[in-house]
C-alpha cells in the first residue's frame, strides 16, 4: 500500500467505523425481529420443580405444593385477578378442565387483597385441581415466572418440560401444548 493510499484510508476511517457499527447493529436487530417475544428461554426447562408449599386460598381446604405434581403430567398456571391477559385465557382453561385432558394447578400470584383471587374464581369459574396463594412469589421463583399468565407443563416426575408465556389460545393449545402433553402422557 502506498503512502497516498494509506492517507486516503485514514481520512475515510472516521466515516467507515460508524457505518460498520451500524451494519452490525442492524444485523442484530434484524435477527431479533425474527424471534417470537413469547418464547422466553427458561434455564429451568428439563429441571425438577424447586420445592414449594403454598397456603390454600380462602375458602379452600388445602393449598398447593411441589409434591402435588408428582405422578402425572400436569399444567401449572400462574394467574392473578389483576391480570388482564388471564381473563383472555380463562375460558380456555375452563374448557381444558371440562374435557379432562390434563389436571391444571393454579398459582394465584401477587394478590394484594387475599379475597381477590377466590372472588375472581367464584365469578369466572375454577379450572384448578388445586390452587395456592403466592403473594410473596415463593412458587413463582421456583418456576422462574416473569409475568402472568404463564403456564408450565410438568411431567409425572415433577420436571418442567415447557414454559408458555402469555395466554393459552386454541392455536397455542393445538400446535404446542397438547402435542407435548400427549407425548409425555404416552411415556
Amino acid at each position: 500500500m502506498t503512502a497516498v493510499a494509506a492517507r486516503g484510508l485514514m481520512r475515510r476511517l472516521p466515516y467507515l467505523l460508524p457505518l460498520a457499527l451500524f451494519v452490525i447493529l442492524a444485523g442484530y436487530f434484524w435477527i431479533g425481529l425474527g424471534k417470537d417475544p413469547h418464547e422466553i428461554p427458561s434455564p429451568l426447562i428439563d429441571k425438577p420443580v424447586a420445592a414449594f408449599s403454598l397456603a390454600a386460598l380462602e375458602g379452600r381446604e388445602r393449598g398447593f405444593t411441589s409434591q402435588d405434581l408428582i405422578g402425572q403430567v400436569s399444567l401449572v398456571n400462574v394467574f392473578g385477578s389483576w391480570c388482564v391477559a388471564c381473563r383472555i385465557e380463562h375460558p380456555f382453561l375452563m374448557q381444558i378442565r371440562r374435557e379432562g385432558l390434563v389436571p391444571i394447578y393454579g398459582i394465584d400470584w401477587r394478590e394484594k387483597d387475599r379475597q381477590a383471587g377466590p372472588l375472581w374464581l367464584a365469578q369466572h369459574g375454577d379450572p384448578y385441581a388445586l390452587v395456592g396463594d403466592d403473594p410473596d412469589s415463593h412458587a413463582a421463583i421456583a418456576f422462574g415466572v416473569t409475568g402472568a399468565p404463564e403456564t408450565f407443563i410438568v411431567d409425572a416426575k415433577g420436571i418442567i418440560r415447557y414454559k408458555q408465556v402469555g395466554p393459552i389460545t386454541a392455536e397455542v393449545w393445538e400446535q404446542t401444548l397438547w402435542p407435548i402433553i400427549r407425548r409425555l402422557q404416552a411415556g
